[in-house]
């Protein structure tokens, strides 16, 4: 195995990575592209898939740069974006209607109207909110019948972004998803652990339009050399974002979680082979399949904006030049001088659903600065994180040892003993921090003996710091969860 290497392909919300991981977890070359966000309307947001894999393409060919052939290939991906493409040409008639998109929150409101949230919970483990793809489908059927007439005639195919991106591997050979990626569509059964014909049609579905389900792991398809740089490799990891990185954090023991840190912040908790369903706002997801068919699940906490408020003060704001800056800054002030930021900037995740609540600025007073508006976005970031994991805990019965982040905001140090001391448990950092991208590989490693187990996986994690908890803020709490309720259902006075 010496010199052996695995490419995982990282497709993010703002851009790809790439990662060349060696067989010691080890990243031996890196490649990284942005591409362009779209938002034609005021709650619209939009990829163009023909951007996405430009992008790449560009992040490939960098993190390649050494002529490295990798073993395999490991795909992970924003999860719950609608992608349409043509099966021949593989162009797309329509951009790609990401996550956080919310246009269908109406469509949203007259399914819970009608009675369908509860039938619709049961057999997907998720909620009736734009999140997820199933509503988006139902949008273009009623927005767009042009484009529905071809996937109707079975011209387009309908994926979320692993299967587009496949598609392009393969040069459209490949129609397939993995079942961690159907769990979050509204149009997978977590019991049957297949499409749900009475789903497709209630969100007005074609069945036939829909990828194969496969394996998280083994060989599923083949890269053509005509459209990846002459090269024939196995694609053989595939899996969401956040079930990647819970597989990246080695998370493989019940009771185990991990925190991603991203454009939102995303919290699992691995349950193993049983199904625990949430009262309270948590979703039930599948973690991976396993190529014998069985499966493993997580209970997931998706907040939907907290890297991208530090984002927003940096681009929409200009209070801070960078990210890194922000740690420095909230260190500059012995507190948040009463402000709360509540950054429902695409409206509320779990465990409050909300998607009218709209950012909220609160106890702003003439001695207000700069430094305070950014420790409140730190705080509220891991305000919104303890949120989830009380619920978490309440419902698992599984008291967290210890809580494993990542993503780029786990490298704030003041962000990470702020977490610790709401949660009252340890706060650990991997010596890796792209563990999304690093479980795509050890999906792709175990599916084709590279890893012989997840045991061996396991030995591979390296801890870069570890954050013990000291005193907690309640009272930030306290007034934090006051200023959620204010937040609420601001865009719906409209």
């Amino acid at each position: 195995m010496a010199g052996m290497t695995l490419l995982a392909i990282d497709v993010g919300t703002t851009g790809v990575t790439a990662l060349l991981v060696s067989t010691d977890a080890s990243i031996v070359a890196k490649g990284y592209q942005e591409f362009p966000q779209h938002f034609p309307q005021e709650g619209w947001v939009e990829h163009d898939p023909a951007e996405i894999w430009d992008a790449t393409l560009a992040a490939c060919e960098r993190a390649l740069a050494g002529d490295e052939v990798p073993s395999a290939i490991g795909i992970t991906n924003q999860r719950e974006t609608l992608v349409l493409w043509d099966r021949e040409t593989l162009g797309s008639p329509m951009k790609a209607i990401v996550w956080q998109d919310r246009r269908t929150a109406g469509i949203c409101a007259q399914l819970k109207a009608d009675g369908h949230e509860a039938m619709v919970a049961e057999r997907t483990g998720l909620r009736l909110d734009p999140y997820f793809t199933g509503t988006k489908i139902t949008w273009v059927h009623d927005n767009a019948p042009h484009v529905f007439a071809g996937i109707k005639a079975g011209r387009t195919a309908i994926g979320t972004v692993d299967s587009y991106l496949i598609a392009r591997l393969t040069r459209g050979l490949h129609h397939i998803t993995d079942a961690s990626n159907a769990s979050r569509t509204l149009l997978y059964n977590l019991t049957t652990g297949d499409w749900d014909d009475d789903l497709c049609d209630l969100f007005e579905v074609p069945r036939e339009a829909l990828p194969e389900i496969v394996p998280s792991y083994g060989e599923v398809a083949t890269t053509d050399p005509d459209c990846f740089f002459g090269l024939s490799v196995p694609i053989a990891g595939i899996a969401g974002d956040q079930q990647a990185a819970l597989f990246g954090q080695a998370c493989f023991v019940p009771g185990s979680s991990k925190c991603t840190y991203g454009t939102g912040s995303f919290v699992l908790v691995n349950t193993g082979e049983e199904l625990v369903r949430s009262e309270n706002g948590l979703l039930t997801t599948v973690a991976w399949q396993h190529p014998d068919g069985t499966r493993e699940f997580a209970l997931e906490g998706a907040v939907f904006v907290t890297g991208s408020a530090i984002q927003w003060l940096r681009d929409g704001l200009g209070i801070i030049r960078n990210a890194a800056e922000s740690e420095d800054l909230a260190l500059s002030v012995p507190d948040s001088g009463g402000v709360v930021f509540v950054p429902a900037l695409a409206g509320l995740g779990a465990p409050d659903w909300d998607p009218h609540a709209r950012g909220t600025i609160l106890g702003i007073t003439r001695g207000t600065t700069r430094a305070h508006l950014v420790r409140a976005t730190l705080e509220a970031i891991a305000y919104q994180v303890r949120d989830v994991v009380d619920v978490m805990v309440h419902e698992s019965g599984v008291k967290l040892p210890r809580l494993a982040v990542d993503g780029g905001a786990s490298a704030n140090n003041f962000l990470c003993q702020t977490q610790a001391n709401q949660l009252q448990v340890p706060v650990v950092r991997p010596a890796v921090l792209e563990t999304t991208g690093l479980g795509a590989a050890f999906l792709a490693g175990l599916g084709t003996g590279v890893w012989t187990s997840q045991e061996e996986l396991a030995r591979t994690w390296r801890e870069d710091a570890k954050f013990s908890p000291g005193a907690m803020d309640a009272k930030g709490h306290r007034r934090w969860r006051t200023a959620v309720e204010r937040s609420r259902g601001w865009a719906s006075m409209d």
